[in-house]
């Protein structure tokens, strides 16, 4: 073998080394812009979950507090007492949209409202046939879910650092809520279709939107990244269309003065303190 063709074949080779390995340097290079463009596009979000619970100091002048009063005067062996204060858990999500602006979707537990009067209850129904009632309930329940929106007036929470001091914010929400009143079988109702009462209650139901006005504060709190927030809010929250359906599908009423004028709208509006322990996360 001449000492040219080694010559021509060691050239050759070392041509298309260097070929391969610009090839391979030029290629990291496009990685490598590809990955800086990319994490150049991604901007860093805040989200957060949270748990909390609220107080409504429901108005004392409502259509319920009205039938209470009514009814027991009808009763004898025990009292229910007037809705005074609704208590709530809720749950929540949330991010923010802007610097300042943040939204969440969430959903609240109220506990149960009312009573059940233990023993035995005479009962004496205008116009009626008095009957002994044994443990007689009138117990509302609640349930909703909400979205809100919330603008940060004061040290808004960054991705970067999410909990820094004090915190202000304003806010609003709206919502959906049901609810259902489980009322004793034996209390005169009232039949919208015919006027007279309608035999033994079923659940009443209703279903009606709710809105809030609201404004908090939050600070962290020395455990596991938490934030602490307190907030105040004016909630409307009325049920208008409270009732259950016969058979035949006619609606079925309970009234305080016994005619379809004073049929019982459950009101649940009135100023809500609530606190939320959150927890903040950046995505």
């Amino acid at each position: 073998m001449s000492f040219r063709f080694v010559s021509l074949t060691a050239f050759v080779v070392l041509v298309a080394f260097c070929g391969i390995t610009m090839a391979n340097d030029k290629e990291q290079e496009l990685i490598n812009q590809f990955l800086k463009k990319t994490e150049s596009k991604h901007v860093q979000k805040l989200s957060w979950m949270s748990v909390g619970f609220s107080v409504d100091r429901v108005n004392r002048n409502n259509d319920y507090n009205s039938f209470a009063s009514k009814l027991n005067t009808q009763l004898d062996g025990g009292k229910f007492s007037w809705i005074g204060n609704a208590k709530a858990f809720s749950a929540e999500f949330g991010a923010f949209v802007k610097n300042r602006l943040a939204w969440s979707i969430g959903g609240e537990y109220w506990l149960k409202s009312g009573q059940t009067l233990n023993g035995s209850v005479t009962y004496s129904p205008v116009g009626g046939t008095p009957s002994v009632v044994t443990n007689p309930a009138s117990e509302i329940k609640t349930l909703g879910f909400f979205t809100s929106l919330s603008y940060y007036v004061k040290n808004a929470p960054k991705p970067a650092q999410p909990s820094n001091g004090l915190s202000a914010y304003i806010g609003g929400s709206v919502g959906y809520y049901q609810l259902s009143w489980n009322l004793f079988p034996e209390y005169q109702n009232l039949n919208l279709s015919t006027a007279v009462p309608d035999g033994a209650n079923t659940t009443f139901k209703g279903s009606a939107p709710g809105f809030s006005a609201n404004v908090g504060v939050e600070y962290p709190v020395q455990f596991g990244g938490l934030v602490l927030s307190g907030e105040a809010s004016y909630l409307h929250l009325n049920f208008t269309n409270v009732a259950w359906y016969n058979s035949v599908d006619q609606e079925v009423v309970a009234t305080y003065a016994g005619s379809d004028a004073s049929r019982v709208d459950i009101a649940l509006s009135g100023i809500r303190a609530k606190i939320n322990l959150k927890k903040y996360f950046s995505w």
